[in-house]
C-alpha cells in the first residue's frame, strides 16, 4: 500500500477541496480531509485530525499537510500520540502544491520520508531546470505535438509524472527556453505547455527508450481526457 496523506486545516471546505484536488492526481492514494471543527466552525480538532491519521495509514505510514501554524501544532501533537511515532511525518510544505506533489510521489511508491520530502520541495513552485547545453551520448530526443485540449496543466502533468514510475532513466521536458524535469508534477505544469505546442523530451539512462514511449502513448492516447 502506498503511503496515505492527511490535510489538516482551519476549514473544512478548504481540506476537502485539497483532498480532492490530490485524488485526482493520484487516484490510488488515501488522501483523508481533516479541516474545521465538529460543529462545522473554523478551526482545528485534535480528534478529527486523529482519526484522519488513522484512516490514511493503511501500512506505510502517512503524511500530514496543514495550512497555517496553529494547525502544523496540532498535526505534530497529534503524531507525537499515535503508539508508535515512527509512522507519521508532518511535511513543513505549501498545502496545495504540496498535497498535489507529495500524492505523485505516494502514488509513484516513495516512501514515507520521500513523500514528506516531495511535499516540502514544492515550495520552491515546481523550479524549472536549467537546459543542458550538450545532450548526453546515449540521449534519446522525441518532439511531439500535445492535441490534447488542456495541454501539459494538472492532471496530464500528474498522468506523465507517474509514467515514469520504475524506470531508469532521467528524463526532461523541454519548449523554448524552458526545460522542466519530467518527474515533477509542478515543475511540467509551470511549462505552460498547451494544445497545438511542441514539445520535446529528453532522455538517458537504460530505461530511456521506453521513458519515451510511455510519454508518447499517453499523447496518442490525448492524456485519457
Amino acid at each position: 500500500m502506498s503511503v496515505g496523506l492527511v490535510i489538516v486545516s482551519h476549514s473544512a471546505r478548504l481540506a476537502e477541496g485539497v483532498a480532492e484536488l490530490a485524488r485526482q492526481m493520484a487516484p490510488q492514494v488515501r488522501v483523508v480531509a481533516a479541516g474545521g471543527m465538529p460543529n462545522g466552525g473554523i478551526g482545528t480538532d485534535f480528534e478529527k485530525v486523529s482519526a484522519a491519521l488513522s484512516d490514511a495509514n493503511t501500512g506505510s505510514g502517512a503524511v500530514l499537510l496543514y495550512d497555517l501554524g496553529s494547525a502544523q501544532m496540532l498535526a505534530e501533537l497529534a503524531v507525537e500520540s499515535l503508539g508508535d511515532p515512527s509512522t507519521a511525518l508532518v511535511a513543513d510544505g505549501p498545502l496545495v502544491e504540496g498535497a498535489v506533489a507529495a500524492a505523485v510521489a505516494a502514488q509513484g511508491g516513495a516512501d514515507m520520508r520521500a513523500v514528506a520530502r516531495a511535499a516540502e520541495e514544492a515550495a520552491a513552485g515546481g523550479q524549472l531546470v536549467e537546459p543542458g547545453t550538450q545532450p548526453a551520448a546515449d540521449e534519446v530526443v522525441q518532439e511531439l505535438e500535445l492535441a490534447n485540449e488542456v495541454g501539459l496543466h494538472a492532471r496530464p502533468a500528474a498522468l506523465l509524472a507517474r509514467s515514469l514510475t520504475g524506470l531508469q532513466a532521467n528524463v526532461t521536458i523541454t519548449m523554448g527556453d524552458k526545460e522542466a524535469d519530467a518527474t515533477s508534477v509542478l515543475g511540467v505544469m509551470g511549462l505552460g505547455a498547451r494544445k497545438g505546442d511542441r514539445i520535446v523530451l529528453h532522455a538517458n539512462g537504460p530505461d530511456a527508450r521506453q521513458a519515451v514511449e510511455r510519454i508518447l502513448d499517453l499523447a496518442k492516447r490525448k492524456f485519457d481526457e
